[in-house]
């Protein structure tokens, strides 16, 4: 079973989302039939590269909330992510630029170890959500990349060159031509689309369905970002 999944690493759903895929993927003792492939999707390709504002600014802003209310709802996502075993602090995350660390992401890709991809993945996503970095910061990339494995002349070359831009605008391209405007978004043997982080149960459902060869109703009304801002 092949799984495409495009996400940000500055959207708490995909955290979220695919760390529930994952268990279900576990507990069905499917790990050794699934083949996950992350594409890149940028929900701000304008973020800047320092930070400008705060989550809850943000969505106090695009939703028109007071801060109060808006903090609230940040939080409720945070105990989302806090339920799925993530220490996950949302609220205090430094919004920056994920152009270079989808980058990296075609780096580690390019060596054809599922694993040193999966480790980049959670180790990126720890980074904004738990430690509160900043992934638009090139030393935090750097020593990320470092740790799970990859060369540092190889992080430095793609750092500082336009190394795999282009393999990001196309992934970027397919979903503008598939509709995906929104992440996290699941394709699941290139037939079957999930939009947003369903539940645990759900996701085990559709694994359950897929792998015994059932038809799929596509789920329209999962969690997900979208616009560098997240559905509440």
């Amino acid at each position: 079973m092949k799984i495409t999944c495009w996400s940000d690493f500055a959207c708490p759903y995909c955290y979220i989302g695919n760390t529930r895929l994952k268990k279900a993927i576990k507990d069905l003792n499917l790990e050794n039939e699934v083949e996950f492939y992350i594409r890149a999707f940028e929900l701000d390709p304008n973020a800047p590269k320092n930070v400008e504002s705060t989550t809850v600014e943000r969505f106090s802003v695009k939703y028109g909330l007071p801060l109060n209310d808006a903090e609230k709802e940040v939080n409720k996502i945070s105990r989302l992510g806090i339920d799925e075993g993530i220490d996950f602090k949302y609220s205090s995350t430094l919004y920056t630029n994920t152009h270079d660390a989808h980058r990296l992401m075609k780096l580690a890709q390019s060596k054809n170890d599922p694993k040193l991809v999966e480790q980049l993945a959670n180790s990126l996503f720890d980074a904004y959500f738990t430690k509160n970095l900043k992934l638009a910061d090139k030393n935090t990339l750097i020593n990320i990349c470092e740790k799970i494995g990859l060369n540092r002349k190889e992080i430095e070359e793609v750092l500082n060159t336009d190394l795999y831009n282009e393999d990001v605008v196309k992934d970027e391209e397919i979903a503008l031509m598939g509709g995906i405007h929104a992440v996290p978004f699941y394709l699941f043997d290139e037939k079957y689309s999930i939009p947003g982080a369903l539940s645990y149960e759900d996701f085990k459902t559709v694994l359950k369905q897929i792998n015994d060869g059932d038809k799929l109703n596509d789920d329209n009304d999962a969690s997900r970002c979208e616009d560098g801002v997240c559905r509440i």
